[in-house]
């Protein structure tokens, strides 16, 4: 990405759930990223950062010493420089409701629930929810004549797009917390880059970005992790969960193409995967589709990949290396079959793939299991249910 040189640069979040409380680890995490980004953009050819926005839930309840908190923040730590725009939606409205909620926003930051704005010729447009993470008829005519304002404005140019739910059926976590009461007016606008919250779930998860008829990027959390699959032990919520804290950072240059950027706070590093969008305008170019489900390549256990599984009280408990390969591993199916083949016990297990630094191994513990023999096998699964061309294989005796 040597040739390319952004001409705006933003940050965008989401979910930080900032507490009354002034040592919460929220704000303690926003210092950090902030700081992070400003570095970043000092290092490179383009010194600036033109927008910070938070895309909903920045505030825990809407209180107003949340919001005063967050505020802090942003004008220790922002520039004169950087343009703040923030968006409300169901966690600002628990306090005191939703009146109140747009009440504090004008008060307290001199903001406005929507907003329509043009940086560095790139036009910004959102909007916050109403009852809850709904969009009814005044949010519906706002976007509609902003985004038909935007693309008269320039039909290839980018159009950067924000609501808190994600936009149902396109990125990780759309399903159980998105909305879809604008999609008919965003689809008809490819040039749509749209960025959404409410789910938790990891930004750097590969269906995190999503490309139909427009892009869609989640936003993360700084407060904690939740999943959108079901099946795995501990549910939804990873046994890690506070081990969250991610954002993104998006740069556009002159030519109209797109970088983005998604960044771990805890180890201050870039994750591995930065999403590029050469001509958002041409849907026929988009990369990052659900064509990508076909091609994930499967991944694998090494030669010295280890298994153990030993007994405790009324279970066993399974040790396992992570498996490799060009593709990352999303989680893991463990198996325990009796002396006739037949599965008694079948479980599966997040790999931790959202966490900069994956552990090396997998510990799980399937618990109620029969006195008897019994073979284990651990497979690895992706993100679109490929499995590894092998699997690690042990037997126990209970």
């Amino acid at each position: 990405m040597s040739n390319f040189i952004p001409k705006f640069r933003m940050i965008v979040m989401s979910d930080i759930h900032v507490k009354e409380n002034k040592d919460c680890v929220e704000l303690a995490r926003l210092r950090i990223g902030l700081d992070f980004a400003y570095n970043y953009a000092e290092n490179s050819q383009y010194k600036k950062i033109d927008a910070y926005v938070a895309v909903g839930d920045f505030a825990n309840s809407g209180r107003e010493q949340e919001m005063l908190n967050f505020k802090e923040v942003l004008d220790e730590k922002l520039k004169p420089e950087t343009d703040v725009t923030l968006f409300m939606a169901s966690h600002e409205y628990h306090g005191e409701g939703e009146e109140a909620a747009k009440e504090k926003l004008q008060r307290i930051f001199g903001m406005h629930y929507y907003s329509h704005k043009v940086i560095n010729g790139f036009h910004l447009v959102g909007a916050s929810c109403t009852n809850g993470c709904h969009f009814k008829e005044a949010e519906q005519e706002f976007v509609a004549n902003a985004l038909k304002e935007a693309a008269a404005d320039s039909l290839e140019k980018p159009v950067f797009f924000f609501q808190h739910p994600h936009v149902t059926d396109t990125v990780y976590g759309s399903i159980y917390w998105g909305e879809d009461e604008l999609y008919e007016i965003l689809s008809n606008y490819p040039q749509l880059i749209t960025f959404s919250g409410h789910s938790h779930c990891p930004i750097n998860d590969p269906r995190s970005v999503h490309q139909e008829y427009f892009t869609s990027f989640g936003t993360g959390s700084l407060s904690y992790f939740e999943m959108d699959e079901f099946g795995k032990i501990g549910g939804t919520i990873p046994s890690d969960k506070e081990l969250c804290a991610q954002y993104l950072i998006v740069e556009a240059d002159e030519n109209n193409r797109v970088r983005v950027y998604p960044v771990d706070i805890l180890t201050e590093n870039f994750f591995r995967d930065a999403w590029e969008i050469d001509t958002p305008s041409d849907p026929s170019t988009f990369k990052y589709t659900i064509r990508r489900a076909g091609s994930e390549k499967p991944t694998h256990f090494d030669d010295d990949a280890f298994i153990t599984a030993e007994k405790t009280g009324d279970g066993v408990k399974v040790v396992f290396s992570q498996a490799k390969g060009e593709e990352r591993v999303n989680d893991y199916i463990i198996r325990l079959k009796n002396e006739k083949g037949n599965i008694v016990k079948q479980v599966s297990v997040w790999s931790h793939y959202y966490l900069y630094n994956m552990p090396e191994t997998i510990t799980v513990e399937i618990e109620d299991v029969n006195a008897g023999k019994y073979t284990v096998e651990v497979i690895a699964r992706g993100f679109w249910r490929t499995v590894s061309d092998n699997k690690l294989i042990t037997d126990i005796t209970i």
